[in-house]
């Protein structure tokens, strides 16, 4: 068997990009039309583009009305959720694997906290923040960096019964969140009107991800039920949200709920959104779960039901795991679109990062400045996007049993 000698990176760039006359052609020709693009936009940015729209409404696209005074709170929540980021990453690289010894700082990790530093020192000048902001925004990188050295230097040390225990910090850690947010305990009560920008939609979309998911498990499970009633009772729901637009869904939760239920039972008008995305969400889940299963071999549930568990085991501990495992990329698909299809919350009347966009540019203050402020907001889509899907490939490769198999 012939080995293949090793190349320089300019040898392997020719033999991508040039290996033929025709293809030497076509990258020529890419190269040149995104260059010309990029310094097309680059020359917008620096020269024409006025980003005082931005600057005068940083605080209105982050949180939207939340009082001045309360805003401690959301700063307290932000350093936690660093310091809980730092923490987890740094552990899931400091622990052994099986496979290959993982260095300590992998070049995508150096990467990652490179951008993340570049964000908290450019950003906050960028937009003309107080030096009070500024120096926050600097304290909580210099936190996530700190943390995840720390997490990940002395992993090892930790016990493995505190390790397993590690990933209750996320839940724990939204419910101290949402009140944080939303007041109680002590803590003046912020009515969910007062939320806006980043704030909502992030809150919007964070739950329903978080429901849909064991939603659909359920109604997935429901539609393959040898139960009639309870079978066609999933099919039924799973239809007709899927036959229905999410905007006609959202319509009708903000709407019917006011008059089928009494007024003191009726749950705010964000809350209303949040449930109708969430069990929007959950028909498409089901169905992405529901393939998952069908891919499974009906052996594995018989040799999991001879080996003498009851089915809620079996299904439990055989049947899901591998049946999440192949529905997982469909699944996250569908958080990303989910996280999208907040935009549509604008159209209700509330104030999202969309909707807050709109009241900006009705100002006349900042006509015509839509292409500065729908940049931006392109922008941190595709950042909250790019995160849940590097999340997904991290743990499609984490439970890939074909990769953690060898010792």
């Amino acid at each position: 068997m012939r080995t293949a000698l090793p190349s320089t990176p300019l040898q392997r760039l020719r033999r991508e990009l040039f290996s033929s006359p025709l293809d030497g052609l076509i990258s020529i020709g890419l190269i040149g039309f995104l260059l010309a693009v990029v310094i097309a936009l680059v020359k917008w940015a620096l020269f024409q583009a006025q980003w005082a729209v931005l600057q005068a409404n940083s605080t209105l696209f982050a949180v939207g009305r939340y009082p001045l005074e309360q805003q401690w709170r959301l700063w307290l929540l932000t350093t936690l959720l660093v310091a809980a980021t730092g923490l987890s990453w740094g552990l899931l690289r400091g622990l052994p694997r099986l496979d290959r010894v993982h260095p300590l700082w992998p070049r995508n990790d150096r990467i990652a906290v490179a951008v993340v530093l570049a964000l908290a020192l450019l950003a906050p000048l960028f937009l003309k923040l107080s030096w009070a902001i500024q120096l926050r925004w600097w304290l909580e990188a210099a936190l996530l960096v700190a943390t995840r050295w720390a997490a990940g230097r002395w992993a090892s040390l930790v016990p493995p019964p505190a390790r397993r225990l590690a990933p209750l910090i996320w839940p724990l850690l939204y419910f101290a969140g949402m009140v944080l947010i939303s007041g109680g305990l002590g803590l003046i009560q912020v009515s969910p009107s007062e939320w806006g920008g980043l704030l909502l939609t992030l809150v919007e979309s964070s739950f329903a991800i978080l429901l849909c998911f064991p939603l659909g498990i359920l109604l997935a499970l429901g539609r393959r039920s040898e139960l009639p009633l309870l079978r066609w009772s999933s099919v039924v729901y799973i239809e007709f949200i899927r036959g229905a637009p999410l905007i006609t869904l959202l319509f009708l939760g903000q709407n019917i709920l006011g008059f089928l239920l009494p007024g003191g039972l009726a749950p705010d008008r964000v809350w209303r959104a949040a449930w109708v995305l969430t069990f929007f969400a959950a028909a498409y889940v089901a169905e992405a779960v529901r393939a998952g299963l069908a891919s499974l071999p009906k052996g594995q549930l018989e040799a999991a039901r001879s080996l003498g568990l009851p089915l809620p085991q079996a299904l439990i501990h055989v049947v899901l795991p591998q049946a999440l495992r192949v529905a997982l990329p469909a699944t996250v698909g569908q958080f990303i679109s989910l996280l999208q299809d907040t935009t549509l919350l604008s159209l209700i009347g509330l104030l999202d990062l969309l909707g807050t966009a709109r009241t900006v540019m009705a100002n006349p203050a900042f006509l015509g400045r839509n292409a500065e402020v729908y940049l931006v907001l392109a922008l941190l889509f595709w950042c909250c996007c790019a995160a849940l899907g590097l999340g997904s490939r991290a743990l499609e490769t984490r439970l890939n049993p074909t990769a953690n198999s060898a010792l």
